[in-house]
């Protein structure tokens, strides 16, 4: 029986291989599909992300006998209110924060060759290979400070792109909103019932999957931004606003994300005075104790059920293939996949015998 297992996986895999190996010499066909998903993407992720935060907003509405359509319209004119107040009243800050620290950058870079140099004045006795290493550093420290502003205003140009650019978003997600729980029926009715319960359950593991993962981190990071402002405004951190905004977005990065929103924080800080970059250390470790022991838990609990060792494989390696773009979707990606993975397995194992089902 085992051997018979064993063949069936080997004759599985030899197929599922050719049929990539066929699909890469038959690349061009795929082309125009290729080409519509990328078209498409970014207005049906953008719009999918604000679903998932909105339409909690329209389920509560409906419970108090509020029409599903105008509780779409409600949440359009929330979303309104909230573009308005941040373009008004947000935007104007961030920007003149941001223009202000890309300012500061060429100051800094002077401040610490004049600590390189000081410090070499002040060690006669170097090592050549070490000496060697921080000439080429300091020759380099210009393009180094050049590549990480560009890197910096592309990123964020990319984010203000995101928001401005595409206004398909608003389209997509009316009909998100408004046709969400028509997909699974109607595609069920083309199912026999057995195939349909199944796909039913499989559409709900993913929904749920995707729901808690969005809603949970947003709600998260949307806390986190909040606590980095309040505790960057007591300790008098300048550029306070844009760092807080910065800890928001790359706190979507699961486990690695704080981090990253601390080296800003903490380098800003260091210029101004080393006891402030204690206490920018101070404000982070603090919100994140009360994110990751108190807002997580009753937010997300652990619903993905991912190891952390999991989460930094996974964020290594995306954030080699896809850049930023990779570090954001690869845990709800992985989170799917696992999810499919796990339904079509017990799928399996209810079709097996009993005495089958314990030889794995």
């Amino acid at each position: 029986m085992s051997n018979s297992k064993l063949f069936r996986g080997l004759v599985i895999a030899i197929l599922i291989f050719a049929l990539l190996y066929l699909i890469s010499l038959t690349g061009f066909i795929f082309d125009p599909i290729w080409a519509y998903v990328g078209a498409v993407a970014v207005p049906f992720i953008g719009a999918g992300f604000i679903f998932y935060v909105t339409n909690p907003i329209v389920k509560l509405l409906e419970r108090y006998k509020i029409h599903r359509i105008i509780g779409i319209f409600i949440v359009f004119l929330l979303l309104i209110l909230v573009a308005y107040l941040f373009i008004n009243f947000i935007a104007p800050i961030v920007q003149s924060q941001f223009s202000r620290l890309i300012d500061n950058v060429p100051k800094w870079s002077k401040v610490v060759q004049g600590w390189i140099d000081d410090w070499q004045q002040d060690n006669t006795i170097i090592p050549t290979q070490v000496n060697d290493t921080i000439q080429g550093f300091i020759g380099n420290l210009d393009t180094y400070i050049e590549q990480a502003v560009s890197f910096l205003i592309a990123f964020f140009g990319q984010i203000f792109g995101f928001v401005f650019s595409f206004l398909l978003i608003p389209f997509f997600l009316f009909f998100m909103l408004k046709d969400a729980d028509k997909l699974v029926p109607f595609i069920s009715k083309f199912l026999s019932k057995p195939k349909a319960d199944s796909f039913r359950r499989l559409m709900d593991s993913i929904n749920h999957t995707l729901e808690s993962f969005i809603q949970g981190q947003f709600i998260v990071s949307l806390c986190v931004g909040v606590m980095l402002y309040i505790g960057y405004l007591i300790i008098g951190l300048p550029f306070s606003l844009t760092l807080a905004l910065a800890g928001f977005i790359l706190n979507f990065i699961p486990f690695l994300g704080p981090f990253l929103s601390a080296i800003p924080a903490i380098i800003v800080g260091f210029f101004q005075s080393p006891m402030l970059a204690v206490w920018a250390i101070v404000v982070m470790v603090v919100a994140q104790q009360i994110e990751s022991n108190l807002i997580s838990p009753n937010v997300m609990g652990r619903v993905l059920q991912i190891h952390p060792l999991t989460v930094i494989t996974l964020i290594l390696a995306a954030g080699s293939i896809a850049g930023f773009i990779g570090l954001l979707f690869i845990i709800p990606i992985y989170a799917i996949a696992k999810a499919i993975v796990s339904h079509f397995y017990l799928e399996w194992r209810k079709k097996q015998p009993d005495g089958e089902k314990d030889i794995i």
